[in-house]
This record gives C-alpha cells, structure tokens and sequence, in this order.
C-alpha cells in the first residue's frame, strides 16, 4: 500500500472489514518509522514469543545488480501502538549499476497485521514486489514527478481528491502518447487546452500529445463540410 494510505483510521476501517494490511512507512509518518528504525536497529534479546524471519533475492539486468534482503518479526508491535500491528518489516536493497561502478543501499519500513504463519518472510516480499511493479508505474510519478511526497495537505479528503487527480493526469499523458511523464509535465504544464477539451473529446491528443503527434496533426488537411 502506498506511503500516502499509511494512516490509523485506514488500518482500522480494513481491519473492521476483516481484511488485512501492508503499508509502507515513509516520512508521512515520522514516529512510525524512527520507532521501526530503532527496533531495527537496536533489536531486543529475542523472547520465545517472537518470530524472526529473513529471505534475501538477486536480480540481474538493466545493466543493473540489485541484492533484497526483507526482515520481519512479530518483536513488541504493541510499542509501535498501530493498530492491530502483527509484523514489523525492515527491507533493504543494494543495487549496483555496472557502467558506473556505484553502488547506492535503500533501506524501506512497513508494517502489517498478517500472521507469521499466513506470510512468512518470502510471502511479503512477494507482496512488496508485486506492490513496486504498481509504485514504479505510478506511485512513483506521482510522488517524485508531480511532486505528491512534498505536499504536505494532510486536511480532509483533500489528499485522495489530489491523488485521483494526479491519476487523471497520467492516464490522459499516456492515452495521448507519452511515455516519459518527466517531458509531459514540461510541454503542457504551462499550456494546457481547456478542460472540456481535454475531458470531452476523444481526438485530444493533439493537445495533449507529444511533439510528433502535434506536428502529425498540423499536417492533415482540412476537410471541408459540405451541404
């Protein structure tokens, strides 16, 4: 789940509804995440009661090396006070990109309420993987791009009405042809057609597209309407 979801009364709405939750802890919750960091960092003496568990997966390609190893116990989550918490998670990722010789070392939070024995260690990084093939299609736009982890509007329903906006935007940039969501914001942020333009009619990526389908379009001729 994204970083943005990650709120109490979210949590406890899914857990009311009997379902289950994993969400990533980013800066929009800051106690959360200097609390896991902690507990990671400076685990206690394990107890009987708590499970700890490890998987580590290599991937190669894109010119690229990148080694996961996710953690996760079932430690003291009552110190964490999330609700109806059951697993904290540590994940780290070491990519190293062969051109360039660097080597850069992430290190991602999260929190879920699934029992060890329903998704051991293996199962969430399943679960996390599958979520970032999302985030990098997506989320990830959204938050680096168009700028949703610096917008601090926590008020209301104003950050999912800024969200689903934010999604407008992209499936209208990638219906009109561009793949590099960087250069869309560039060529139409500071001209962008009408609204009823861009929302009524099906031929908008004339507006909207990038440069070659704009220049394919001035170049069609006009067909004049006859009777």
């Amino acid at each position: 789940m994204d970083a943005l979801l990650t709120q109490r009364t979210l949590a406890e709405q899914i857990v009311a509804q009997q379902g289950y939750y994993l969400m990533i802890v980013k800066a929009n919750q800051p106690q959360l995440r200097d609390d896991l960091h902690w507990f990671f960092q400076f685990p206690p003496i394990a107890a009987d009661r708590e499970q700890w568990n490890r998987v580590t997966t290599i991937s190669k390609g894109h010119g690229r090396l990148e080694v996961r190893t996710l953690e996760c116990t079932t430690g003291d989550c009552g110190y964490l006070g999330w609700p109806h918490a059951r697993q904290m998670i540590q994940r780290t990722c070491e990519r190293h990109v062969f051109r360039t010789g660097k080597t850069t070392t992430t290190i991602t939070y999260g929190v879920t309420n699934v029992p060890p024995k329903e998704a051991s260690a293996a199962v969430l990084e399943c679960l996390w993987r599958g979520y970032w093939t999302i985030e990098s299609g997506s989320y990830h736009v959204r938050d680096v791009t168009l700028g949703e982890d610096r917008n601090h509007m926590r008020t209301g329903q104003a950050p999912q009405a800024l969200a689903a906006l934010r999604n407008g935007l992209l499936t209208l940039w990638r219906r009109a042809g561009w793949t590099n969501m960087a250069d869309a914001v560039c060529a139409t942020g500071t001209s962008s057609p009408p609204p009823s333009r861009s929302l009524a009619l099906p031929d908008f990526d004339g507006a909207l597209g990038p440069p070659s389908h704009r220049s394919s379009m001035r170049q069609r001729p006009m067909q004049r309407c006859e009777g």
